[in-house]
């Protein structure tokens, strides 16, 4: 997602991407939150995105920078993340 905005006449672009967390399919092994803790953390027995929209299972998130997120994507076992970029 292309995201521009003016700032005193000039004009920025900034390329979001996207973190998204299938919630019901995670089995709470902490790799994520292991790898990315600026965007996991455990809570009980499932790893939730932080401060991530909430629909249905679905927990997604919009970052500039996605940090260590693909790298955590990858280390799930399950495969319930994704990167969008």
């Amino acid at each position: 997602m292309l995201v521009w905005y003016a700032i005193a006449g000039t004009e920025k672009v900034i390329t979001m991407a996207k973190i998204i967390q299938k919630h019901d399919e995670c089995i709470g092994c902490g790799a994520c939150v292991a790898i990315d803790p600026d965007n996991w953390k455990m809570n009980g027995d499932k790893a939730d995105l932080i401060d991530a929209v909430v629909e249905g299972d679905t927990q997604t998130k919009e970052v500039e920078d996605l940090g260590n997120s693909k790298e955590a994507a990858a280390s799930c076992p399950v495969n319930c993340i994704t990167v969008e970029e």
